[in-house]
């Protein structure tokens, strides 16, 4: 079975844990006053919607934004409204957690073709005629 199939992203979303936090950039004044930063954090460990597969997929795959304490941070700080930056990384860290979780297609063998062949025949001929015209004639030769 799929793993990216078999996962319900609603009840994912209601794991994730959110924290604000005061942003930079501009707004002036108003960015002083209003915490508009937006963390979202899942653990993976203590997931209840995944599966231990899922769970080590993501771990594996995504090492390198886990925490130690195996939890996925994101960050959203773009716009001036908390709501639009929760809903950006909100959306940000499923997707993440979709394309981590999608089998990359497996490769179909192919041969070279006949004209792809002859193509590749020429081209080293043409290049070997050039390479031999470059060296000094030997006596021998005359």
């Amino acid at each position: 079975m799929n793993p990216i199939e078999s996962l319900d992203y609603t009840k994912l979303i209601e794991e994730i844990k959110y924290k604000t936090a005061r942003s930079g950039g501009s707004g002036g004044q108003h960015v002083n006053k209003v915490e508009t930063k937006v963390t979202a954090k899942l653990n993976i460990k203590i997931s209840s919607v995944l599966t231990s597969d899922q769970k080590e997929i993501l771990l594996e795959k995504l090492k390198n934004q886990i925490s130690k304490k195996d939890n996925l941070v994101l960050h959203q700080e773009t716009d001036r409204s908390q709501l639009k930056n929760k809903e950006k990384v909100t959306k940000k860290l499923i997707d993440l957690v979709k394309k981590a979780l999608k089998q990359p297609k497996k490769r179909k063998k192919t041969r070279p073709s006949k004209a792809s062949k002859e193509k590749d025949k020429k081209s080293k001929k043409v290049r070997s005629d050039v390479k031999s015209r470059r060296k000094k004639p030997r006596v021998s030769d005359w």
